[in-house]
Protein backbone atom coordinates (compact mmCIF):
# COMPACT_ATOMS: atom_id res chain seq x y z
CA UNK A 1 0.00 0.00 0.00
CA UNK A 2 2.97 2.34 0.55
CA UNK A 3 3.67 2.71 -3.18
CA UNK A 4 0.05 3.74 -3.80
CA UNK A 5 0.24 6.43 -1.11
CA UNK A 6 3.59 7.58 -2.49
CA UNK A 7 2.18 7.94 -6.03
CA UNK A 8 -0.91 9.82 -4.79
CA UNK A 9 1.33 12.04 -2.66
CA UNK A 10 3.57 12.89 -5.59
CA UNK A 11 0.55 13.57 -7.82
CA UNK A 12 -0.89 15.85 -5.14
CA UNK A 13 2.35 17.79 -4.90
CA UNK A 14 2.38 18.16 -8.70
CA UNK A 15 -1.20 19.48 -8.68
CA UNK A 16 -0.33 21.81 -5.81
CA UNK A 17 2.59 23.21 -7.77
CA UNK A 18 0.32 23.80 -10.77
CA UNK A 19 -2.08 25.52 -8.38
CA UNK A 20 0.61 28.05 -7.47
CA UNK A 21 0.25 29.62 -10.92
CA UNK A 22 -3.40 28.84 -11.75
CA UNK A 23 -6.01 30.72 -9.71
CA UNK A 24 -8.61 28.04 -10.41
CA UNK A 25 -6.60 25.25 -8.76
CA UNK A 26 -5.94 25.38 -5.00
CA UNK A 27 -2.45 24.75 -3.65
CA UNK A 28 -2.61 24.03 0.08
CA UNK A 29 -5.43 21.44 -0.10
CA UNK A 30 -3.30 19.37 -2.48
CA UNK A 31 -0.33 19.75 -0.14
CA UNK A 32 -2.55 18.65 2.79
CA UNK A 33 -3.47 15.54 0.79
CA UNK A 34 0.19 15.00 -0.08
CA UNK A 35 1.20 15.25 3.61
CA UNK A 36 -1.51 12.69 4.46
CA UNK A 37 -0.19 10.31 1.79
CA UNK A 38 3.45 10.85 2.70
CA UNK A 39 2.69 10.17 6.38
CA UNK A 40 1.79 6.67 5.22
CA UNK A 41 4.57 6.20 2.67
CA UNK A 42 7.56 8.52 3.10
CA UNK A 43 8.39 10.25 6.39
CA UNK A 44 11.19 12.14 4.63
CA UNK A 45 8.82 13.70 2.06
CA UNK A 46 6.26 14.41 4.78
CA UNK A 47 8.92 16.25 6.81
CA UNK A 48 9.94 18.24 3.73
CA UNK A 49 6.36 19.46 3.28
CA UNK A 50 5.76 20.18 6.96
CA UNK A 51 9.06 22.08 7.25
CA UNK A 52 8.64 24.10 4.05
CA UNK A 53 8.98 27.81 4.92
CA UNK A 54 5.85 28.87 3.00
CA UNK A 55 3.54 25.87 3.01
CA UNK A 56 4.62 24.16 6.23
CA UNK A 57 2.82 26.50 8.67
CA UNK A 58 -0.65 26.16 7.06
CA UNK A 59 -0.16 22.39 6.78
CA UNK A 60 0.75 22.09 10.47
CA UNK A 61 -2.13 24.40 11.43
CA UNK A 62 -4.55 22.19 9.52
CA UNK A 63 -3.10 19.02 10.99
CA UNK A 64 -3.12 20.29 14.57
CA UNK A 65 -6.42 22.20 14.68
CA UNK A 66 -8.26 21.76 11.38
CA UNK A 67 -7.85 25.54 11.11
CA UNK A 68 -7.36 27.87 8.16
CA UNK A 69 -5.94 31.37 8.53
CA UNK A 70 -8.13 34.35 7.72
CA UNK A 71 -5.60 35.42 5.08
CA UNK A 72 -5.92 32.03 3.36
CA UNK A 73 -9.70 32.27 3.48
CA UNK A 74 -9.61 35.66 1.76
CA UNK A 75 -7.10 34.40 -0.80
CA UNK A 76 -9.37 31.45 -1.60
CA UNK A 77 -12.37 33.78 -1.87
CA UNK A 78 -10.43 35.95 -4.32
CA UNK A 79 -9.51 32.88 -6.37
CA UNK A 80 -13.18 31.87 -6.38
CA UNK A 81 -14.09 35.31 -7.73
CA UNK A 82 -11.48 35.07 -10.50
CA UNK A 83 -12.73 31.59 -11.40
CA UNK A 84 -16.32 32.80 -11.57
CA UNK A 85 -15.39 35.66 -13.90
CA UNK A 86 -13.34 33.35 -16.13
CA UNK A 87 -16.21 30.87 -16.19
CA UNK A 88 -18.73 33.52 -17.20
CA UNK A 89 -16.45 34.86 -19.91
CA UNK A 90 -15.27 31.62 -21.48
CA UNK A 91 -17.74 28.84 -20.65
CA UNK A 92 -21.00 28.08 -22.44
CA UNK A 93 -24.31 27.64 -20.69
CA UNK A 94 -24.79 25.70 -18.33
CA UNK A 95 -21.08 25.14 -17.59
CA UNK A 96 -20.67 28.80 -16.63
CA UNK A 97 -22.68 27.99 -13.49
CA UNK A 98 -20.14 25.43 -12.22
CA UNK A 99 -17.64 27.93 -10.71
CA UNK A 100 -20.25 29.83 -8.64
CA UNK A 101 -21.80 26.58 -7.38
CA UNK A 102 -18.40 25.19 -6.38
CA UNK A 103 -17.44 28.54 -4.81
CA UNK A 104 -20.59 28.68 -2.69
CA UNK A 105 -20.25 25.09 -1.47
CA UNK A 106 -16.50 25.22 -0.86
CA UNK A 107 -16.51 28.79 0.44
CA UNK A 108 -19.24 28.02 2.96
CA UNK A 109 -17.26 25.05 4.25
CA UNK A 110 -14.01 27.04 4.28
CA UNK A 111 -15.37 30.05 6.18
CA UNK A 112 -16.81 27.71 8.82
CA UNK A 113 -13.34 26.31 9.63
CA UNK A 114 -11.67 27.61 12.80
CA UNK A 115 -9.09 30.40 12.52
CA UNK A 116 -5.94 31.26 14.41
Amino acid sequence: MKPVYLVFGLMSVALGIVGIVLPILPTVPFFILAAFCFARSSPRLEAMLLNHPTYGPPLRLWRERGAVSRRAKWAATGAFAVSIVIGFLFSPWPWMLAPPVVAVITGTWLWRRPEV
